[in-house]
């Protein structure tokens, strides 16, 4: 093999290496921007969670007060609860999210709408003692999450699976509540 040949194939394997490390790099970078799109949609979900957290603990004097409907949980079940419910509403919101190339959705927009109607349903209910508008309001919170499960389902079925046992939660949540409006009026 002739000195420039030897030369052509070792910038050839240079270039190739060079590649095969600007492909590696572009994958590592992607991976940063997918793990970030998790941090961040999981932070929002927890956010609106500790704000909800914080109103709850200012309401759960007159709370505890309160006649409980049957099979009501003991109060440190709820934010383990809702801690779980909403790391998978962020983990949902993040699939979603990049499904939809980087774009606000249609299923985006169900989801935000939907924890909107989640944190003010705490404010109505801890904050204001509404009891029988926080049953309306609950309901109405239900129909907007099983609006986007079926949207999140369509478009990525983990996205929407994984929500099931928040609309199961609120269904549950929906009992206390009006339970406790029946028994405290």
């Amino acid at each position: 093999m002739s000195k420039s040949n030897s030369g052509d194939m070792s910038a050839v394997a240079k270039t190739a290496a060079d590649i095969s490390e600007s492909v590696k790099e572009s994958r590592l970078v992607e991976k940063i921007r997918k793990y970030k799109t998790y941090i961040i949609s999981i932070a929002i979900a927890l956010g609106v969670g500790i704000l909800g957290g914080i109103i709850t603990s200012l309401g759960m004097p007159e709370f505890t007060q309160l006649d409980q409907p049957p099979l009501s949980p003991p109060p440190f079940i709820f934010p383990i609860v809702w801690t779980i419910l909403y790391v998978l509403m962020g983990i949902g919101a993040a699939r979603i999210y990049i499904k939809s190339g980087k774009k606000l959705s249609k299923e985006l927009l169900i989801y935000a709408v939907q924890l909107f109607f989640n944190f003010f349903w705490t404010v109505f209910f801890f904050g204001f003692g509404a009891y029988l508008f926080s049953f309306i309001w609950i309901v109405a919170l239900w129909g907007l999450v099983l609006a986007m499960i079926i949207g999140f389902y369509k478009k990525d079925k983990i996205s929407g699976l994984i929500q099931i046992p928040y609309l199961l939660w609120l269904t549950f949540a929906a009992y206390l509540n009006l339970g406790i409006y029946l028994l405290n009026r």
